[in-house]
């Protein structure tokens, strides 16, 4: 994203140009105009700028196979249970806010399948808002590094360390009993993201799989990774697509929908 400093440092000659027709004036006038005029540049980029954050509406959902991403996706929009099937291509869809504002969002369901997730990430992560990623909390002991290693992909991406858009890991299918909690959960990524961190600085640039695009830096530098180190906010919710009481009842979104809420 540009500097606003930056630019409007390239519009310095025109500057000068007034400043050399006024010189022969009052010289106090030609300060408070090229002061004034400076002010005005730097805010106008600024609005720019954060116009092409709000352009951003699309809230990207990720995952390894069988997260539980698709009952989710129609969940949110529908309140309904369905069946679903592993996915091959991405779906999208209208999202309203539950807020006073009532703005719209627009969640992509992403495949999950390690031969397809990279490649649709590619496609939608300029455009991501916000990023929900969704853990199956019960299965996520033996997925652990499965896990991690898409979630670094994601975390050293250098469009998404650019825009720095707010990342929610969703704990779900906390309806089966062996789940997780969010805690845990939170504790082990960190731990297998370090180790990552480790392996992947002392691989060869050409055997690293992370997709990041060169080589980036988790973390900080000498520091055990936690994800207060990130740029963007990170956040865990313990969630159930499913619904403690099975297909026929709601599900248990409440607070992944606040969560929506307040990144709209």
């Amino acid at each position: 994203m540009e500097n606003p400093a930056v630019v409007t440092a390239a519009f310095q000659p025109y500057l000068e140009s007034i400043r050399k027709e006024l010189q022969a004036q009052d010289p106090t006038l030609l300060s408070v105009i090229v002061a004034v005029l400076a002010i005005f540049l730097t805010v106008v980029v600024w609005k720019l700028l954060q116009g092409r954050k709000t352009s951003r509406r699309a809230v990207l959902l990720v995952g390894i196979c069988d997260a539980g991403k698709t009952l989710l996706f129609i969940r949110l929009l529908s309140g309904k249970f369905k069946k679903t099937q592993t996915s091959i291509t991405d779906g999208s869809a209208a999202y309203k806010v539950k807020n006073d504002k009532g703005a719209t969002l627009t969640i992509i369901d992403l495949p999950g399948h390690d031969s397809l997730r990279y490649q649709f990430l590619e496609k939608f992560k300029a455009a991501a808002r916000a990023v929900l990623f969704v853990v199956d909390s019960s299965a996520f002991q033996k997925e652990v590094r499965e896990v991690a290693e898409f979630l670094y992909s994601i975390l050293t991406d250098n469009v998404i360390l650019k825009n720095a858009p707010p990342l929610l890991i969703a704990c779900n299918k906390q309806d089966i009993t062996m789940a997780k909690s969010a805690k845990l959960i939170q504790q082990q990524l960190e731990k297998e993201l370090n180790t990552l961190r480790v392996t992947r600085a002392a691989a060869p640039s050409s055997l690293d799989t992370s997709g990041s695009g060169g080589a980036v830096q988790l973390g900080r530098k000498g520091k055990e990774f936690e994800f207060s180190h990130l740029p963007m906010k990170v956040e865990f919710v313990e969630c159930s697509a499913r619904g403690n009481k099975g297909e026929d009842n709601e599900a248990e979104l409440e607070r992944l929908e606040m969560w929506l809420s307040k990144i709209a």
